[in-house]
This record gives structure tokens, sequence and C-alpha cells, in this order.
């Protein structure tokens, strides 16, 4: 942040009175920051609280022009090397989104072309009403940073997800993007994620827990990192929103086994994060069984071993798995890792507290294959799938030297 030209827009919500310790925070990195409120927000904190901790003067006016030979918010647009959003109301992501520029802050944004990262905060059913959804997807298919809020109790009185990061977090989020927002410039990455489902009759089918929300996460993540990525996922209720991400459906184990020996060859980097089915009815019932009285059995065979088969073939790729255990953790995993051939694992106690499905958060070891560990304590997924690329990327590159 030494010397960087920061542009923090402050917009109208309680979390407002955390973007002053954002702002100290800056200036104590050695940024350059300034500051641009909106109406709203001036109702919260005082314009005079950021000119003092900023040491430059605070704008909230887009008339309000302070030097007649510029135009403030073209000014301010070509000045910022980064803009921050903190805290980002629905209000300004629906303006950005649509294009409206009706005040300092959307006038700002929409004239520069510096990166802009956005730290959400607002109600938690406000966070996941389809709008704003859909408002941020169009953003960052726009290329726009989200820095995903926390979960706890809100101002509001209710309790979940939409609690503005912590100052700490959301300039850890964009150093860590900065320097490695093209780590993976040129590089093919090929990423499985979700679960399968194995049919028994017309109604019924098995599967397992997983979200998806792993896999996703790295996908995101090695787009943002200047990726070509092509994402192969079961049935999961997700959506990809970067414009770098290639998405193919699947459904079965068999139809995951195809599209990733096909897509294969051609990539650089391979991490089967997906949860497949082990084992498949042998029998499918073409019409639904009804229920009987007693026990009903079903002999299951067993489906083709994915990661195994790519660890076959590999050539150039550098190959990942995922090891979700329960008891002999990194036993099991490094065993994995040796016999399929992998070039490093990804090891979790899905039964651990903060870990594995159906959670926000996730705790790993990585394990390559000169058996070096690397623990990532519990984080959001999304920071989790950052890390776990990043040592990718190291181990690629000591292979290559």
């Amino acid at each position: 942040m030494i010397n960087k030209n920061i542009l923090l827009g402050v917009t109208g919500g309680i979390a407002a009175y955390k973007a002053c310790a954002l702002t100290s925070k800056l200036q104590q990195q050695g940024a350059n920051v300034k500051v641009i409120m909106t109406d709203n927000a001036t109702k919260f904190v005082s314009p005079l609280t950021f000119q003092a901790l900023s040491r430059n003067p605070v704008y909230t006016d887009t008339f309000d022009e302070k030097d007649p030979e510029k135009i403030a918010h073209i000014d301010l647009a070509d000045w910022a090397d980064i803009i921050i959003l903190a805290p980002a109301t629905a209000n300004i992501i629906g303006k950005l989104a649509t294009g409206i520029a009706d005040d300092m802050i959307s006038t700002t944004v929409l004239a520069t072309k510096a990166p802009i990262y956005i730290a959400p905060a607002m109600n938690v059913n406000m966070y996941n009403h389809p709008s704003v959804i859909k408002n941020m997807k169009t953003l960052t298919e726009y290329g726009y940073h989200f820095i995903e809020p926390g979960s706890g109790y809100l101002a509001c009185g209710w309790v979940g997800k939409g609690r503005l990061e912590e100052p700490e977090t959301i300039i850890q989020v964009i150093q860590s993007h900065q320097s490695n927002g093209n780590l993976l410039a040129g590089k093919k990455v090929l990423i499985s994620a979700g679960p399968t489902r194995e049919k028994i009759d017309p109604v019924r089918y098995f599967s397992n827990r997983s979200t998806g929300k792993m896999g996703f996460s790295l996908a995101e993540a090695a787009a943002e990192y200047g990726a070509e990525v092509t994402l192969v996922t079961g049935p999961v209720f997700l959506d990809t929103s970067h414009k770098n991400i290639k998405r193919i459906n699947v459904t079965t184990a068999e139809e995951m086994y195809q599209a990733m020996l096909r897509e294969f060859p051609c990539n650089d980097i391979v991490i089967k994060s997906a949860a497949v089915a082990d084992y498949r009815p042998k029998v499918v019932f073409d019409d639904k069984i009804k229920k009987q009285a007693g026990s009903i059995k079903f002999e299951m065979e067993r489906t083709k071993d994915i990661l195994a088969e790519l660890g076959s073939k590999k050539t150039h790729q550098f190959l990942v798995g995922f090891a979700a255990e329960t008891q002999n953790v990194l036993e099991y995993g490094k065993e994995k890792l040796h016999r399929k051939h992998l070039d490093a694992i990804v090891i979790n106690n899905v039964s651990q507290e903060g870990a594995g499905f159906e959670s926000e958060t996730n705790i790993v070891t990585y394990v390559n294959r000169n058996h070096e560990e690397y623990q990532i304590p519990v984080a959001l997924k999304s920071e989790v799938a950052r890390q776990l690329l990043q040592l990718i990327w190291r181990d690629m590159k000591d292979e290559e030297a």
C-alpha cells in the first residue's frame, strides 16, 4: 500500500463507522487516502472525521468543484490507483450495476479505470435478495472485486451474513489480490466441483452433501488470478460469474469422468475437488419403485476412479486431489497422494466444525509430493481457495526450476 493512491467511497449504512478505522489503517500502511461520502453517509459519520484521519479534503457533492481548473470526479477517477467502497449498500451496488451516475461516488466510479473493491454491508435478507445478487453478479462480470461480508449479529437485530468485513481483512484481501493479480496468467486450469447423482428410478437417486462451494471458490480465484478456467460441476445451486470461466454441467459420475478426461490434455493445472460417487446402483428402474412392506436392497457397482485415471495419463499437468476424511486424516490423505500419482493433495476432516460440506468456511492441510505440509486454518472458502492456488503456483515454479 506504500504510496498507493486509495480512493475510499463511504455510503450510508451503520457500518460507516468502520470506514474510519479503515482510513486510519490505510494511512498507517503508507497509502495516500482520499474519501468520498454519500449524503446519507454523512448522517452516520461527519466528513470532518475522515478529513482528520486522511489529512485530505472529503468529497460529498458532485457540483462542489474545489479547484476550478479540474472537474473533481474525473480528477479523482484518474488519481486513484485503487478504489474501495466500504461499506457498500444495496443502493450503490444497484446504481453501479445499471450505470446510474447521480452522486459523487457513482460518477467517479463509473469514470475510473482503477481496480474497484466492493465491501458490502446490509441486512442479511437484503444481501440475499435476488435483485442484489443479480447486481453483484453483473458487477463481477464487469471486473469489480467483492470482499464478502462476515456473518454474525447485525445492527438491525438479525443474525446472518451482511456485516462489513473488518478493516484489517479488507486490506489483507486487497494486498493479496494486488500482489497475485497475474499469478496464473497464461495458465489453463481444470476444476471439478459438487456432487454427482446416481439414478435409482425416475424420482430417486444416491448423492452426497457436497454443495460445490469449495470448487466454485477455486474457479473464481483462479479466474481472478488470470487463468483460463474450465469448471466441470455436478448439480449445485451456484452461479459462475467470471468471464474467464467455462462451465460444463454434468450429473452422474460417468458424465464427470468423460468430461474431465476430454478436457484434461489441454490444461496446465487440474484440481479435482468434486465429491464423486464411488458406487452406483447396478440396476436402474424405469418406473418408480413402489413402497412395500419390509426392507429393500440395492446391489451397487463401482464407478470409474477419475483421479486415478487422470494420474495415470498425466504428462505436463500439475494434478491436485482432495481427500475428505473423518479419521486418520493425514495418513489416508498422504496414501491417496502417492497411490493416485498426484502432485499435491488437499486434506480436510469433514467432521470438524468449520470444515467440509455445507459450510461457508473450511480448514485444510495442503501436502505436496515432497511431503511438505501447509496448514490453512479456518477461513472463508474463497480465502482458502486463494491460499491453495498460491501454494500450487509456488510448487509448479519449483518444478519448472
